[in-house]
């Protein structure tokens, strides 16, 4: 077997990572609600989030895309929302590891 070869199988043997990426103010919208506040999710207040946490959690990005939080990231976001005193702007950082269109979140801190 050639080198490359080699070095091939090795690459399907053991697949890098997902790197850890870190989304900073980024509007955090609950999946049900994120139609109707797309175009102003800083009015999408926190009793609101509550209220639909069963359909999951999510970010939108600066150019509109929402990703959705995987089922840990829905629980530390309703966990980030309870001790918020924000009424309204949820704002966060989000750490985690996006594949495709979920986020695997790491940690969530509304700002």
């Amino acid at each position: 077997m050639t080198v490359r070869a080699w070095i091939a199988l090795a690459a399907l043997a053991f697949p890098t990572a997902a790197a850890a990426e870190t989304w900073k103010d980024v509007p955090v919208v609950d999946t049900m609600c994120v139609s109707k506040v797309k175009s102003d999710p800083d009015k999408h207040t926190t009793e609101c989030a509550l209220k639909c946490a069963g359909g999951g959690y999510g970010l939108l990005t600066t150019d509109g895309a929402y990703l959705k939080f995987d089922a840990a990231g829905n629980e530390k976001t309703v966990e980030a929302l309870k001790a918020t005193t924000k009424a309204d702007h949820l704002r966060a950082t989000v750490t985690g590891e996006r594949e495709g269109e979920t986020i695997k979140v790491a940690s969530i801190s509304i700002e």
